[in-house]
C-alpha cells in the first residue's frame, strides 16, 4: 500500500477482534496486560456499542490494517482521550495511521470535543510514536517520570481542536 487514501474507515465490529488484537501482538509494544485492556475496550466498543469507547479500523486490500479508540474524559466538557492506535508492521509508514488519527479528531469535532489528549510511554523505543504525535500536530504537554515503570515515564499530549 502506498497512499493512505486506499484505506477505508469503518466502525469496528466483532469480527474485527482477532485481526486487531494480531496487530496489536505483532507491534511488540504492549505488554501481555496490555493486551488484556486493548481486547477489553474492543470488545467494549464493538459488543455493547454503549458510547463509552468508540473504535474504528482502516481498512486496505479487504483486511483490517489498523484501529483507533477514543473517547470522551469523564468529568470533562469536551475533552477526549485517544485510547489507542495501532498500525499493521507491513503498513506503517503508509499513512494509515494519520488517516485514523484524522478521523477520529473529526468525529470527535462532531461531538463537540475542543481538546484531545493521547498518553504514551517516555522510553526510546517509543521514539516513532512520540514523532507521530508532534507531526500530526500534538504537543508535549507533561512527562510523569517513572510512570508505567523505573525509567518509563508516562508523556502526555495533547491538541486544541477547536478555538485554537
Amino acid at each position: 500500500m502506498k497512499k493512505n487514501d486506499e484505506a477505508l474507515i469503518r466502525k469496528a465490529s466483532v469480527g474485527d477482534t482477532a485481526p486487531v488484537m494480531e496487530i496489536i501482538r505483532e507491534t511488540g509494544f504492549f505488554r501481555s496486560v496490555e493486551e488484556e485492556v486493548a481486547l477489553e475496550v474492543l470488545e467494549d466498543a464493538a459488543f455493547a456499542n454503549n458510547g463509552s469507547y468508540q473504535s474504528y479500523v482502516a481498512v486496505s486490500g479487504g483486511k483490517t490494517a489498523g484501529w483507533v479508540c477514543f473517547g470522551s474524559t469523564p468529568c470533562t466538557l469536551g475533552t477526549f482521550d485517544i485510547y489507542w492506535i495501532a498500525v499493521d508492521l507491513k503498513l506503517q509508514r503508509s499513512g494509515i495511521g494519520s488517516k485514523l488519527l484524522k478521523f477520529a479528531e473529526q468525529e470527535i469535532i462532531s461531538q463537540n470535543g475542543r481538546l484531545i489528549v493521547i498518553e504514551t510511554s517516555g522510553t526510546e523505543k517509543y521514539r516513532k510514536t512520540q514523532k507521530f504525535y508532534e507531526g500530526n500536530g500534538y504537543r508535549l504537554n507533561c512527562i510523569v517520570d517513572d510512570f508505567y515503570a523505573e525509567g518509563d515515564g508516562k508523556m502526555i499530549y495533547v491538541k486544541k481542536i477547536i478555538g485554537n
